[in-house]
C-alpha cells in the first residue's frame, strides 16, 4: 500500500503541474467540507429534537436549567480528556494560521470540533456551528494537501479553501464563502488562489443542494418593496447595528477575560449557571437561534411565538414583546460567552445573525408602534439587521451583505442590505479597528494584515534579535574600569544594572569621549556620574510593531530590553531589525510579487 502511494506521488509530481493538481484537491475539499457541514447540522437537529420535542409551549420548562449544563460538561470533558487540545475560537485559530503562514492544522481538528460543537449546541449552548465547521474545513484542506505532499504555498491556499467551502456548504452561499476568506481571514487574493477558492465554494454549495435541497436556509418572501423614503431609517438602523456590534465585542471580551482567570471547574460552574438561568427565562437563547430568526422573518404575529416555553408566555402586549426581545439582545452576548467559557465549543457566527435579526425587528417594531413614520416592514428590517450586525462584529460588510442575500434569497433588498452593512462597519470603526476574531490576536501582536510592512513585522520576535553579549556595568564602577571594558568591546553603548540586574541607565561612549583619554580622571569619576537614562525601555513581550513605533518616537538606534520586573535582558538595535525584516520579506513575499 505504501509503495503504491509513493508511486502515485512520484507519478503526480512528474505528470501533473502543482497548480493543476491544486484545483483537483480544492474540488475534493469542497465535497468533504459539505459532507462535514451536513453531518454537523443533522447531529445538532437530532439532539435538539430528541431533548425538546415534549416541551410545553405555554409554561416554563425546567429542563432548560439542566440541558445546557450537561452539554457543556460533556463537551468540556471530551476536549479536556480525549482531544487534549484547545479547539475553541475556531475562526481565530484559522486567522492565526493564515496570518503566520502556518499551513499545518492538526488532523484531529477534522472531527473534534464537530463532535464537541454538536453536543454543545444540541443541548442548548448559545453559540453557532459555523466556527467549528470552518476549523474543520480548514483542517480538511490542510491535511488533504499534506497527504498529497503539496507545496507550502498550495497548503496555505487549501486552508483558505476549506474555510470557504465550510461557509459555502453550511449556508449554501458560495459568494459569501469566498468573501469570508478574503475579508475575515485576510487571505490575499491572487490569480493562483481565486480559482481553487471558486472550485471549493461552488462544489460545497452544489453538494449541499443535493443533500438538503435548493431552498434558502431562511424562509423569506419580499412582500413590501424597498422605497427611497426609508433610506434615513436604513441609515439609522446601520448606526444602531454598529453600536450593538461594539457592545457585543466589548462585552464578550470582558466576559472572556473573567473566564480566563478561573480554573476549569470554576469556569464550568460559572458558565453553566449563567447559561442555564438565561435560557430558562429566555428560551430563544437556546442553541443557534435559527428557529427564532425564521419566526421573525415569517411576518404577521409569528414573532409572538418567541415568548413560548417561558414565564413570559402571557405577556403578549406590544411593549411586553419589546421588553422581552430587548432583554434577549442584552443577554445574548453573556449566554454566548458563558457557553464557550464554561467548556462548550461554538462560534459567534450564528449569534451575530440572531442578534441582528432581533435588533432589526425591534428597531422597526418600536418606530411603527410610536407612529412617527409610515409603516416600516419589520421582516425587511430584521433581514437588514442581520447584515448590519454581522458586518460590524466581523468587520466584513461584503460578507454580511452577500451572505444575508444568499441565505434568504432577499436579493431585492440588496441596496438597503449594503447600506446597513456599510453604515454599521463605518460606525464600529470609530471605536474598534479589529473584528471579534482579530482582536484576540491583535492584543498579542500576532495579527497579520494585508499591509506587508506590518505583516512582516509579526514574523520577527524580540528574543531572536537581542544582543545579549554586550557587557554590563554597575553604578559604582570607576571610569578607569569603564575604559578597560570599552577597549575590549566593539559597541558604543553599555547598560548599567544593579546587583539584581535591574536596568538603571545607559553609558554612551560618545557622551564620555572627552574624558576617557584623561587618566587623571579615572579614579575621580564613577559610572553613576556620567550614565544617562534610557530613551525608552522595550518590554520583551511587546509586539514588533510597537517596538518600531518606540524607535521612531525616541529617534534612538539602540534600546534596552527588559522583562516585566525591569530586569535587563539585552540590547535591540534597528539595524538587526531591518536586516531580519529584509530576509523575511524576501523569503515570504518574493514569490507572490
Amino acid at each position: 500500500m505504501k509503495t503504491a502511494y509513493n508511486k502515485f506521488l512520484l507519478w503526480r509530481s512528474s505528470h501533473i503541474k502543482e497548480r493543476h493538481f491544486l484545483v483537483f484537491v480544492a474540488f475534493l475539499v469542497g465535497i468533504f467540507t459539505a459532507l462535514a457541514g451536513f453531518a454537523l447540522k443533522k447531529a445538532i437537529l437530532f439532539i435538539q429534537t430528541t431533548l425538546t420535542y415534549s416541551f410545553s409551549q405555554t409554561d416554563a420548562n425546567y429542563l432548560y436549567l439542566l440541558y445546557p449544563v450537561v452539554g457543556i460538561l460533556i463537551a468540556g470533558l471530551y476536549v479536556k480528556f480525549v482531544v487534549k487540545d484547545d479547539i475553541s475560537h475556531g475562526v481565530t485559530r484559522i486567522l492565526f494560521a493564515i496570518s503566520q503562514r502556518k499551513s499545518r492544522i492538526k488532523p484531529h481538528n477534522m472531527y473534534s470540533s464537530l463532535a464537541a460543537s454538536s453536543v454543545t449546541i444540541g443541548f442548548g449552548g448559545s453559540v453557532g456551528a459555523e466556527a467549528p465547521i470552518v476549523l474543520t474545513g480548514s483542517a480538511i484542506g490542510s491535511n488533504l494537501g499534506r497527504f498529497f505532499k503539496m507545496e507550502q504555498r498550495s497548503l496555505m491556499i487549501l486552508v483558505g479553501c476549506g474555510a470557504a467551502g465550510a461557509i459555502a456548504g453550511i449556508f449554501k452561499a458560495p459568494i459569501a464563502g469566498i468573501l469570508f476568506v478574503i475579508e475575515v481571514l485576510l487571505l490575499d487574493l491572487t490569480l493562483s488562489s481565486i480559482l481553487p477558492l471558486l472550485v471549493t465554494a461552488v462544489t460545497a454549495t452544489t453538494v449541499s443542494y443535493f443533500l438538503s435541497g435548493s431552498s434558502a436556509m431562511f424562509a423569506f418572501s419580499q412582500v413590501d418593496p424597498f422605497v427611497l423614503d426609508r433610506i434615513p431609517y436604513v441609515i439609522l438602523l446601520g448606526i444602531f447595528c454598529g453600536l450593538l456590534s461594539l457592545y457585543f465585542i466589548r462585552a464578550m471580551s470582558w466576559f472572556e477575560g473573567i473566564f480566563r482567570k478561573l480554573p476549569y471547574y470554576k469556569r464550568f460552574l460559572l458558565g453553566g449557571t449563567v447559561l442555564s438561568v438565561l435560557i430558562f427565562f429566555f428560551p430563544p437563547l437556546y442553541g443557534e437561534g435559527y428557529n427564532s430568526i425564521n419566526a421573525l422573518l415569517a411576518g404577521g404575529e409569528s414573532f409572538k411565538t418567541l415568548l413560548n416555553e417561558s414565564f413570559f408566555y402571557n405577556m403578549e402586549t406590544r411593549w411586553g414583546v419589546v421588553l422581552f426581545l430587548s432583554l434577549v439582545i442584552v443577554f445574548k452576548v453573556f449566554a454566548t460567552s458563558a457557553t464557550n467559557g464554561g467548556g462548550g465549543t461554538g462560534g459567534v457566527f450564528a449569534p451575530t445573525l440572531f442578534l441582528g435579526c432581533v435588533a432589526g425587528f425591534v428597531f422597526s417594531y418600536v418606530l411603527n408602534q410610536l407612529g412617527y413614520t409610515t409603516h416600516l416592514p419589520q421582516e425587511n428590517f430584521a433581514l437588514m439587521g442581520m447584515a448590519g450586525v454581522m458586518a460590524g462584529v466581523m468587520h466584513a460588510p461584503l460578507t454580511g451583505t452577500f451572505l444575508i442575500a444568499e441565505l434568504t434569497g432577499g436579493y431585492e433588498l440588496f441596496l438597503p442590505l449594503m447600506m446597513v452593512s456599510v453604515c454599521s462597519y463605518g460606525t464600529i470603526l470609530l471605536f474598534e479597528k479589529h473584528s471579534i476574531y482579530a482582536i484576540r490576536l491583535a492584543k498579542k501582536g500576532e495579527l497579520i494584515t494585508h499591509h506587508k510592512d506590518k505583516a512582516v513585522l509579526t514574523f520577527l520576535k524580540i528574543d531572536d534579535l537581542l544582543e545579549k553579549d554586550i557587557p554590563t556595568v554597575t553604578p559604582n564602577m570607576s571610569l578607569g574600569d569603564m575604559v578597560k571594558i570599552i577597549s575590549k568591546s566593539s559597541r558604543n553603548i553599555f547598560p548599567v544594572v544593579n546587583k539584581d540586574d535591574i536596568l538603571l541607565g545607559l553609558v554612551m561612549v560618545n557622551d564620555i569621549r572627552n574624558i576617557i583619554f584623561r587618566p587623571e580622571l579615572y579614579d575621580r569619576f564613577t559610572v553613576e556620574k556620567f550614565m544617562i537614562g534610557a530613551p525608552a525601555k522595550i518590554n520583551i513581550h511587546s509586539s514588533m510593531e510597537s517596538v518600531m513605533h518606540t524607535f521612531e518616537d525616541t529617534k534612538a538606534w539602540n534600546l534596552p530590553v527588559v522583562d516585566d520586573k525591569g530586569v535587563y535582558l539585552g540590547i535591540l538595535s534597528q539595524s538587526s531589525v531591518f536586516n531580519s525584516y529584509r530576509e523575511v520579506l524576501v523569503k515570504n513575499y518574493s514569490e507572490e510579487d
